[in-house]
């Protein structure tokens, strides 16, 4: 997954000049870097949603499959039960 990059230099030097100590400042730009490790991109999430759809797919057209064949399988119950109760 690609992250979003930031001058955490420039960040640091701005925080300073605004009153931040050196170490609040560090501390700062320590978090959010840390945070923006954690996001997720819309190409890093749209990456690994991919294998996820192609496996729902896959699961759908079993579903189908597995529904006809139940189908056939309860008209030939009934086909039997039909022929056994006539007698």
């Amino acid at each position: 997954m690609s992250t979003i990059t930031f001058d955490s230099l420039k960040l640091s030097d701005k925080l300073k000049s605004a009153g931040f100590t050196a170490d609040q400042a560090e501390t700062v730009v320590r978090v959010i870097a840390e945070a923006q490790d954690e996001l997720v991109t819309n190409r890093g999430l749209d990456s690994a949603l991919a294998p996820l759809k192609t496996d729902m797919a896959v699961l759908k057209t079993e579903v189908s499959q597995i529904k006809w064949m139940l189908g056939f399988v309860i008209g030939g119950v009934i086909a039997i039960l039909a022929r056994l109760l006539s007698t």
